[in-house]
């Protein structure tokens, strides 16, 4: 089975690198490089890292909709004729015409169990949300947003202290595993097509912005928000001017009739939320400074406890 590969993060890399030792990956398709940081030195995608090592065909049109980058990736595919087509968080909505072009179609791999979390952050909302089981669904796409017909699914246990790296490392396992298992499916003819069935609901993509803890919510979520946001992209306040990023916490027993984001308990740095419960930061990272765990922090640096944290 000849395969093109569509994808970009560290998530979609280890879907590739399960393809390539079992398939004939003809061709990659990623996102353009993008400068990043101060010098803004261009950098290359994991999938692009990955599929240059093994010598495997990279493009990177900025469109696969329109412009000549859409006519000239298009050009390429016809030429490649793959079987399939393998998407995984990609990041560019695909027309019809790359749609229909393979034998079998396109499929993605998409991180819940849909309809669940259709979107561009599935991983994220369904820790932020408190579930407790999530997944991986390979999709036979269509035109809609992770509309198209579940091929296979596979759930996973999300523990209670996971965070959104280590539930992405988790499902990106299941999922090299899942899209194996789908194309040999497909290939021998004992893939089965299956409707969503349930409610829908969508993982809106994770803004800069709405990455600032609000303490006004209960403890739980708090709790929930954070872990959701570790390692990256981080959800943080501010300590005396300061960003302070959060990297895990934990509900704390202990409650509080202080406002909202006050420090509740100086020496284990416990913090009021809404309703009068608490949250207890546990490794934290002040600005200017490295990551750390928060006891190893509050051996050189006193706060009080009528400080407040966001300001």
């Amino acid at each position: 089975m000849k395969i093109v590969f569509m994808g970009t993060p560290e998530f979609a890399a280890k879907n590739l690198a399960a393809l390539v030792g079992e398939f004939e990956v003809a061709a990659v398709f990623t996102q353009p490089d993008k400068p990043k940081n101060r010098g803004k030195k261009l950098e290359t995608t994991p999938v692009k890292d990955f599929a240059l090592e093994r010598n495997i065909p990279v493009y990177q049109p900025r469109s696969l909709r329109k412009g000549e980058d859409a006519e000239a990736a298009m050009e390429a595919l016809r030429e490649i004729n793959p079987d399939v087509i393998v998407v995984t968080a990609y990041g560019q909505i695909l027309p019809k015409s790359v749609l229909e072009l393979p034998k079998y179609g396109c499929v993605n791999v998409h991180a819940s169990l849909l309809p669940r979390f259709r979107g561009a952050a599935p991983i994220q909302r369904c820790i932020e949300a408190g579930d407790e089981k999530t997944g991986i669904c390979t999709m036979q796409m269509d035109e809609g947003l992770d509309t198209g017909d579940v091929l296979m699914r596979a759930d996973v246990e999300i523990t209670s202290e996971m965070t959104g790296s280590e539930l992405t490392e988790v499902l990106a396992e299941c999922g090299a595993k899942l899209i194996c298992e789908t194309l040999h499916a497909l290939e021998n003819g004992t893939a089965r097509r299956e409707k969503q069935q349930g409610e829908a609901c969508y993982a809106e993509k994770i803004l800069k912005d709405e990455l600032k803890i609000d303490f006004t919510r209960p403890a739980r979520d708090v709790h929930n928000f954070i872990r959701a946001m570790a390692d990256v992209p981080c959800a943080y306040t501010f300590l005396d001017g300061k960003r302070l990023k959060v990297y895990r916490a934990a509900v704390s027993a202990q409650k509080s009739a202080l406002p909202a984001g006050t420090i509740a308990d100086e020496k284990k740095f416990i913090v009021s939320c809404g309703g009068g419960e608490c949250v207890e930061l546990l490794e934290i990272q002040l600005e200017g400074s490295k990551r750390m765990k928060t006891e190893d922090f509050l051996r050189g640096k006193k706060i009080s406890s009528e400080t407040v944290l966001g300001i």
